[in-house]
């Protein structure tokens, strides 16, 4: 999920200050400031995390639909964002779980039928937006290359180095079964042992971090909020060791909001980024 580009004169925000949630339930009131990087939600089953990660994605995904950000409160929940004046954001909501398309008729709909669970779903877009992608950087570095001075050849090369970090890292995480990307191919495919994969095929674990490199990636480095309900699902421990560090390296400028049970996702520096729901909550 990703939000709609700005039409001419419309300021971006880069990052979300506040969320406050009215009534959590009937009963609770939520204010939590956030971190312009890292915002790690944790607490006890069933006391809220993820209701309060899919109220925040469903004020995004309305404010996407049209509505401008500054009137900032949408049944219940309010935003604070930064700059003030920002009229638009830029977000993307990674989902976990991949649970077959049974609740809906996209899978009839597909014209791919390799497209089966939800995790296929999110790899399907993201293909999508990642041929995208590989447009847009093309037409940069051709406009870079067209100038002809040696800085300008610089800066191409440095256009492209994203995409070749991402296929490193691919094939790094997916090393030990053999699959590499074929980085001859314009979509997301693999070889393994002579064979080309197609990511639906891959273990749910190995959609999963996939999804979150794609998404990542196609981010383009700018600002954006990163919303996931507990992303160390299907993971492997030192997958999961990794993520946050990961991101930040593809995209310094997207801030992270998450929730986890995992002290595994936060390793790696992130434990004064970690807020107990019960810190934030209002009686």
């Amino acid at each position: 999920m990703e939000a709609t580009k700005e039409r001419q004169g419309e300021i971006r925000a880069e990052y979300i200050r506040r969320i406050e949630i009215e009534a959590l339930w009937g009963r609770k009131h939520i204010v939590w400031d956030l971190r312009r990087d890292v915002n790690i939600l944790s607490g006890v089953n069933g006391i809220g995390k993820s209701t309060i990660l899919n109220r925040t994605a469903a004020q995004l995904n309305s404010l996407m639909g049209g509505v401008d950000i500054k009137q900032k409160e949408l049944e219940g929940v309010k935003m604070t964002f930064y700059p003030e004046e920002a009229t638009t954001i830029h977000f993307d909501v990674i989902r976990s779980f991949d649970r077959p398309l049974f609740h809906s008729n996209l899978a009839e709909k597909m014209a791919d039928k390799n497209v089966k669970t939800e995790l296929d779903w999110q790899l399907y877009q993201l293909q999508r937006r990642y041929l995208d992608y590989q447009v847009n950087i093309g037409n940069r570095i051709i406009e870079l290359l067209s100038i002809g001075d040696e800085e300008s050849h610089r800066k191409a090369a440095e256009v492209s180095a994203p995409k070749r970090r991402f296929q490193d890292l691919a094939d790094e995480l997916f090393g030990e079964t053999g699959k590499r990307i074929i980085r001859s191919k314009n979509e997301i495919v693999f070889s393994q042992d002579g064979d080309e994969l197609l990511p639906y095929r891959l273990s749910s674990g190995e959609k999963q971090i996939l999804v979150i490199l794609l998404t990542v990636l196609v981010q383009d480095k700018q600002p954006c909020v990163l919303l996931m309900d507990e992303p160390e699902v299907s993971l492997h421990i030192e997958w999961q060791q990794r993520i946050i560090g990961i991101i930040r390296e593809m995209n310094p400028n997207a801030q992270i909001i998450l929730t986890t049970h995992s002290p595994a996702v936060v390793m790696g520096g992130w434990m004064d980024a970690v807020t107990e729901v019960t810190d934030i909550t209002i009686d």
